[in-house]
């Protein structure tokens, strides 16, 4: 047994299947709660506890995937690329309201740490909570945090705001669909923008847009605010 899951291809493949299933049941129910990354860890961690498996076996495959996150961070600039013509069109408020919402989501986290009591590295695990998972981890792994933490907390922050969203809009009375997908995207990165392409094209076309600038924005950001904490 020993032998099987200390391979390789034992950890890539698992994670890969539960992946699927949690892909399948996504679909299926059409729930948030239901989300694919969620469901994903949570048969991974069904899996070690009930065959006792170490973990250490099973991050022989997991790390191999975990290295693909690199790669998945740099082409969250095609993101903006894609978009470079929208972006250049509105380029002022595209990036003041993302570089708000950067601020507001990391000050935010900064000052709930302090009023908590949290220690530095959970600090900088919860930081990237509103950007998308490869830049989250990215950013948390630099500066010392603890990434199972972030990838929490991005995975809860996107939900929230897939639910929350449209009627924070109502009660803000935002009316403007770029602001409306701006702040989507820029607080609940992917989860949030599907929610955004169901309210509006546009909507989601900005909250797409908002998920590479705000994630760019984090990660310059963190940098300075790493000496505060």
């Amino acid at each position: 047994m020993n032998e099987l899951t200390g391979s390789p291809f034992f950890g890539i493949a698992l994670t890969v299947v539960a992946y699927w299933i949690g892909v399948k049941i996504q679909k299926k129910t059409g729930l948030v709660i239901c989300n694919s990354m969620i469901i994903t860890v949570a048969l991974l961690i069904a899996v070690l506890l009930v065959f006792h498996i170490p973990y250490e076996n099973y991050y022989q495959g997991g790390s191999l995937i975990n290295m693909f996150l690199g790669p998945a961070t740099a082409c969250m600039a095609v993101t903006v690329y894609a978009k470079m013509d929208l972006l250049k069109k509105n380029w002022l408020p595209v990036l003041a309201g993302c570089l708000a919402g950067t601020l507001t989501a990391i000050g935010s986290i900064l000052l709930m740490s302090r009023l908590f009591g949290l220690d530095k590295a959970i600090t900088v695990s919860l930081l990237p909570k509103s950007v998308t998972t490869p830049i989250a981890t990215a950013v948390s792994e630099g500066h010392g945090g603890i990434v199972p933490i972030t990838v929490a907390a991005v995975i809860v922050t996107g939900i929230l705001g897939n639910l929350v969203s449209p009627l924070l809009i109502k009660i803000l009375r935002v009316k403007d669909p770029m602001a409306a997908g701006l702040g989507i995207g820029t607080c609940s990165h992917a989860l949030g923008t599907a929610k955004a392409l169901e309210l509006g094209e546009t909507e989601g076309a900005m909250s797409g847009l908002a998920i590479g600038i705000s994630g760019i924005f984090t990660a310059l950001l963190a940098l300075g605010f790493e000496f505060v904490i």
